[in-house]
């Protein structure tokens, strides 16, 4: 699978996680992919359980990509992820194998007011 396939493989993914189509969202795992999110000490082992825990989360979701960057078997993902409404700034990084997922991990921020200090220096973005 060449880069152009894998970046139409990641739209695919998130346009369908921004759909809630579990089937077509979890295509891009393998069936022993791993799944970590590091600031909450989780990890998930395998495409069924990692669709499952996306299944059962009671919130809505909504999923906004900014970017999506990355080569050969590397690929990084920047969006927001908005669950009812409250948005959560998200980094997933995608270790690919024989084309499909192996390794997932998820990072997430929330928005916070920004340093007065630093005020002079910035411009502010949406």
């Amino acid at each position: 699978m060449d880069d152009q396939a894998k970046l139409a493989a990641l739209q695919r993914h998130w346009g369908a996680s921004d759909a809630n189509d579990f089937d077509a969202e979890h295509e891009i795992y393998h069936d022993d992919a791993v799944l970590d999110y590091p600031q909450s000490g989780e990890r998930i082992r395998g495409r069924r359980n990692i669709q499952q825990s996306r299944f059962v989360q009671p919130n809505k979701k909504r999923f906004t990509v900014r970017r999506i960057v990355g080569g050969g078997d590397l690929w990084v993902s920047e969006f927001v992820l908005s669950y009812d409404g409250v948005p959560s700034y998200v980094v997933s990084i995608m270790e690919f194998r024989g084309g499909l997922v192996a390794h997932e991990t998820q990072y997430f921020a929330d928005r916070f007011e920004p340093s007065p200090s630093r005020a002079h220096l910035v411009e502010r973005v949406g």
